[in-house]
């Protein structure tokens, strides 16, 4: 019965979130009902002590990572810098190589911090101009918005300041430049397939003379299902300027420097400052009885996006005309998405807590074999396929798993930087499921349906980088974590 009651759960909430109701409402309803078909857990109780504390300790170790992420992208996005790395790099590259240029130019602002959804608006009208000239299908654009944005920079690339990269360092002492070669070839990976699927599709487009199609191209009003979808992650589109170019665009150095402090300084601040701090108050009880190793990751990408809010807002300073309200519609932004993810863990842990997630548990362990590797990879992608939420679904099986999957890697000499990394890529693996509300954002955004397009996002956001993963962890199984 418990088993039923985990996945009717589960069910629910994911249809409840794919029509756009809140997840601050749905996850602990959802939770409850768990509990009462269940009927091994008293529901207050399971609410306020289980749910609401694991909810509230997701916010505390996070929102400095939430909110600095959100105040970094609205600045990129209100100074022009964002407009201007993507101008700059399809300048470069032209109409010739408009997929790629696309691609790289979500890449860009997304390792750099900004959120994918300001991406996908930046990016889309610049899209849309190049796929017509190059007479590329528009039903094209969302698979490559999908592979530059919630791909390779999201999980597999070290040093990116994303969540999805942060979630596992407290975990694993880890920092999130973990396994570098690993993640770069597994980005690698996740890159060259995705970019061979897109020429691939683009190509059969122009043989069969398909050539962009008639479409109205101008930028939608959000309506509510977009804006209800939006607005679960936390965005909402009336406040995203979808051209937010001007006269007074930022030169493309200057535009693309916040991105490079954010990369520098998490690493500057590993290597040159962790070293020479004085640490030891870490392990009295007012600081949590905690080590550096468990925090120094996280401090790394607060000074980190700290330091480049600084510098864009030295640097853009006459661009930003209004940088009270911009700094302000940041942290606001971050408030809803926190909340969100947050609840999600507290919905997780109270299904944790109920006796038949020991089973559960038990097969996702059993399923590595003594590989903890291929433990992690199942239980991350299952609960993020179910949830539709990368972050979510990571949290939910670290908070559930991650004493076990730290003592397999003890037990059998498994690097917990490639344990960091692999978790992090398996996050992203499965997650882009067509509930998932990044992919129902992009679609709305390009004016394109599921059917037009989902069968790209599929193939880039969730089969290559599910291809990807197994190469991952066969690399780590057999070379260690580098």
């Amino acid at each position: 019965m418990d088993i039923l009651a985990i996945l009717l759960a589960l069910g629910l909430l994911m249809f409840l979130a794919f029509r756009g109701m809140t997840l601050l409402l749905v996850a602990p309803l959802m939770a409850v009902l768990a509990v009462v078909l269940s009927g091994s857990l008293p529901p207050l109780a399971s609410y306020t002590q289980i749910f609401m504390v694991s909810t509230g300790r997701f916010v505390v170790d996070f929102f400095p990572l939430f909110m600095l992420g959100a105040i970094f992208g609205k600045l990129m996005d209100d100074s022009g810098c964002a407009a201007a790395i993507a101008k700059g790099v399809i300048g470069k590259l032209g109409v010739e190589r408009a997929i790629l240029a696309v691609v790289l130019c979500c890449a860009l602002l997304t390792y750099g911090g900004v959120s994918l959804f300001v991406v996908a608006f930046a990016i889309f009208p610049i899209a849309a101009s190049l796929f017509r000239d190059a007479q590329i299908p528009k039903r094209l654009i969302p698979g490559t918005i999908a592979l530059g944005a919630f791909t390779f920079t999201m999980s597999a690339l070290p040093g990116s300041p994303a969540i999805q990269n942060a979630i596992p360092m407290p975990f694993f002492g880890t920092t999130s430049f973990a396994a570098p070669v690993l993640g770069i070839i597994t980005a690698a990976i996740m890159l060259g397939l995705g970019m061979m699927w897109l020429n691939r599709r683009s190509r059969l487009a122009a043989a069969a003379g398909e050539g962009y199609g008639q479409h109205e191209d101008s930028m939608p009003a959000p309506d509510r299902t977009m804006r209800e979808r939006t607005q679960v992650e936390g965005f909402d589109l009336a406040e995203i300027d979808p051209e937010p170019s001007g006269p007074d665009l930022p030169g493309f150095a200057l535009a693309f420097a916040p991105v490079i402090i954010v990369v520098a300084v998490n690493l500057l601040f590993i290597q040159l400052v962790v070293p020479r701090l004085d640490t030891a108050p870490l392990a009295l009880p007012l600081f949590g009885e905690t080590t550096i190793e468990a925090v120094r990751g996280l401090w790394a990408v607060i000074v980190a996006l700290s330091t480049a809010i600084l510098f864009l807002i030295a640097t853009n300073w006459a661009r930003l005309k209004d940088l009270r309200a911009s700094l302000n519609a940041g942290a606001d932004a971050s408030v809803l998405p926190i909340f969100n993810t947050a609840s999600l863990v507290g919905f997780g842990a109270v299904v944790a807590a109920l006796p038949a997630f020991a089973m559960i548990s038990e097969a996702m362990l059993s399923m590595g074999e003594g590989n903890p590797l291929v433990s992690v990879a199942v239980a991350v992608t299952t609960l993020s396929a179910l949830t539709g939420s990368a972050s979510g679904g990571m949290t939910i099986a670290l908070d559930a798993l991650g004493a076990n999957f730290v003592e397999l890697a003890a037990s059998t000499g498994t690097s917990l930087e490639a344990m960091h990394r692999v978790t992090a890529v398996s996050s992203g693996a499965l997650d882009a499921l067509p509930h998932n509300g990044a992919v129902i954002t992009v679609l709305g955004i390009c004016k394109l349906t599921h059917r037009d397009s989902y069968l790209d996002i599929l193939a880039v956001a969730v089969v290559i980088p599910m291809i990807s993963l197994v190469a991952l962890i066969v690399l780590a199984s057999l070379f260690g974590a580098f």
